[in-house]
């Protein structure tokens, strides 16, 4: 037995009993019978890696995001996840990019299954990052009906010029929101200088999740943009009809 992953999940175990009251680290180490240096040393990891919070007040550890997407992911997207894990597979072999499978979280777009290529220079993506500053992100939003684009923007606002400067007025936002609707798919170099191009999933016609093909923008010409765009609408349809049997 690995001694400090034991005591990692040790406090995780900790930490969720009685999940609503906050943990401080002084109790942690105490009733864990834990070295208070090592404990702090294994909390500050958990809370990089999200799988701890501080509680919003400022005092003790609470279970964190992390955590609870991969108790989600497991559960309530294992069909998705199924249906899309071939063709991201395929993309992945063919294309040599990688591919996300992500869906709408509040303002966030969460990451829920992922392929990486074999490639020397690698394109990465945070596994949840503000929705407007992804292709899948902006795909999600702007494909919802019009009643909940309303409710989101009410909710969460527009998009900040420094995200999303094309879009951070009402009128240039929603004449952006039809055209990717009329495309059928949404591409977008973001700041990291990625090159990402999101295509939706649907079950029973009902919006689940943004399947997209990211890399280096220095790696993307004209040709590969193609096959992108190609090969991403070909496997959004077959992951939707997967879905839909």
């Amino acid at each position: 037995m690995i001694q400090v992953v034991n005591r990692a999940v040790d406090i995780i175990e900790y930490v969720a009993h009685d999940s609503s009251r906050p943990k401080l680290l002084g109790e942690i180490a105490a009733d864990l019978s834990l070295n208070a240096g090592t404990c702090a040393n294994i909390v500050k990891t958990l809370l990089a890696r999200g799988y701890l919070e501080k509680n919003s007040g400022g005092k003790g550890y609470i279970l964190g995001r992390n955590l609870y997407s991969i108790v989600e992911v497991s559960g309530n997207y294992r069909e998705l996840i199924k249906a899309a894990d071939a063709e991201m597979e395929l993309i992945t072999d063919t294309l040599t990019e990688n591919s996300i499978l992500a869906i709408l979280r509040g303002e966030e777009r969460v990451i829920i299954h992922k392929k990486n290529a074999e490639q020397f220079v690698q394109a990465h993506t945070a596994n949840e990052k503000k929705a407007y500053d992804t292709s899948s992100g902006r795909l999600l939003i702007s494909m919802q009906s019009d009643p909940a684009l309303d409710s989101y923007i009410k909710k969460h606002g527009l998009p900040s010029p420094v995200i999303w400067k094309e879009a951070s007025t009402k009128k240039r936002f929603m004449e952006i929101v039809e055209e990717i609707r009329g495309r059928g798919y949404v591409l977008t170099e973001d700041s990291e200088r990625l090159t990402g191009v999101a295509f939706p999933i649907y079950k029973k016609d009902r919006l689940v999740a943004a399947l997209s093909i990211y890399m280096p923008s220095f790696r993307c010409n004209e040709k590969l943009l193609k096959m992108l765009i190609e090969t991403g609408a070909r496997s959004a349809k077959k992951i939707s009809a997967n879905l839909s049997q």
